[in-house]
């Protein structure tokens, strides 16, 4: 007798892998000033924690590509969730365990982002291998629970902060901490089928020597930087264009980014079975050079807002879309390729907002500058869907005639 295998398992596991993401991208961010005053930690010092989580995940991401596969997905995503719970759990303790408490921070948080790399390379190649008849939707609703995560993150910690006070955000650490904790129970049970059969996989220099294989890194790497850009610039964008103060712009910026974020993802994990993929990221593509736009050339606070807040809805596909468009194009990339379009994300997801930053210092602090720059990227991705969608017409011509 056969025994049925429950694959929701499996994808109630990788859904709380993202939300596990979010906890380590957007906690540590909401205590930066509680660092500096509890600890002393200049804002110089504290600028290197994202520069350091990110960094690190770059690492991750770049090793996977030789190892997830020789030591397995499952022993690689318990070690994920084993790692960000340790990571997050120990931010409340070390900082004064060590003599120096910024040490304690940085340790903490290479532990939490080497645990939140191996979630980005490893729980959609995951899901990809199990059998779900609508992969497209499947990826794309596996992706939103990182919006809801980071607004759970945000407005849940911005609760406790106001029923309890900021003094005791080593309690609500420990709690946050209890998420990855219990998943690693899911991720020992649930059934992980491989992604290619042993022998079948493209090896790493056959893959990196298949062209289109660099159309796809273009795709990753200006979605990263088009989604990436206008949430870390969202809070400081609506503080300034508005005039709100620093917790009314957290709220309004990241929170409304997020939620249209993960509504456009959910959308199309709803509706996918009845939608092109190239054609939608082609849509949202070009709905995100105009939101761009609207943001950076609006003279208008409301309407620089609403450029920002639905650049949320046309980023959406962008990231889960690529990684679908890849597998479908690159079918025996296995893991490495995972690993690798996940590096092209982080890399845009650095690189630009960091360009924005230094773009708009350097027209006296206007940040509507960085972000017309920035528009760049979303432009650079249309461009290659429409090479894309050539190539593919090409290739079947070619075949037909064949």
């Amino acid at each position: 007798m056969t025994i049925q295998k429950n694959y929701k398992k499996t994808l109630i596991a990788c859904y709380l892998g993202f939300v596990t993401q979010a906890i380590s991208a957007n906690f540590a961010p909401l205590l930066f000033l509680t660092f500096k005053s509890a600890y002393g930690i200049t804002l110089e010092k504290i600028a290197m924690i994202p520069l350091v989580f990110y960094f690190t995940q770059l690492l991750v991401d770049l090793a996977a590509t030789k190892f997830a596969d020789k030591i397995g997905y499952r022993a690689c995503v318990l070690a994920s969730q084993v790692l960000s719970a340790a990571g997050i759990g120990l931010m409340a303790f070390l900082p004064e365990l060590l003599p120096a408490p910024f040490v304690g921070i940085l340790i903490s948080v290479v532990l939490y982002a080497v645990g939140s790399g191996l979630i980005e390379v490893l729980v959609s190649p995951i899901v990809e291998a199990c059998p779900f008849e609508n992969k497209d939707g499947v990826m794309s609703l596996l992706h939103s629970f990182y919006c809801w995560g980071a607004m759970v993150v945000i407005l849940g910690s911005t609760l406790f902060f106001a029923v309890f006070d900021v003094d005791n955000w080593k309690i609500l650490t420990l709690l946050w901490a209890l998420v990855p904790l219990y998943n690693t129970f899911n991720f020992i049970n649930c059934p992980i089928e491989r992604l290619v059969e042993d022998g079948k996989r493209m090896g790493i220099n056959k893959l990196l020597q298949t062209p289109i294989f660099w159309l796809m890194i273009i795709l990753m790497v200006c979605s990263g930087a088009s989604e990436a850009t206008m949430a870390q610039w969202a809070s400081a964008f609506t503080e300034s264009a508005i005039g709100v103060s620093k917790t009314v712009g957290d709220l309004a910026g990241p929170c409304l980014f997020a939620m249209f974020m993960g509504i456009s993802r959910m959308l199309y994990g709803k509706f996918s079975e009845k939608l092109d993929l190239a054609r939608v990221m082609l849509i949202c593509g070009a709905m995100c050079v105009g939101c761009y736009l609207l943001a950076s050339l609006s003279s208008l606070p409301f309407l620089g807002l609403t450029g920002c807040a639905l650049c949320g809805l046309a980023v959406g596909i962008m990231w889960p879309g690529s990684i679908s468009i890849s597998s479908q194009n690159c079918p025996r990339g296995g893991t490495a390729m995972f690993a690798f379009l996940a590096l092209a994300g982080d890399l845009g997801a650095t690189v630009s907002p960091a360009m924005v930053g230094s773009l708009s210092e350097m027209a006296g602090g206007d940040l509507k500058t960085g972000l017309l720059v920035a528009t760049i990227f979303p432009i650079i991705l249309v461009a290659s869907l429409i090479v894309l969608s050539k190539v593919k017409k090409d290739d079947d011509k070619s075949g037909a005639q064949g």
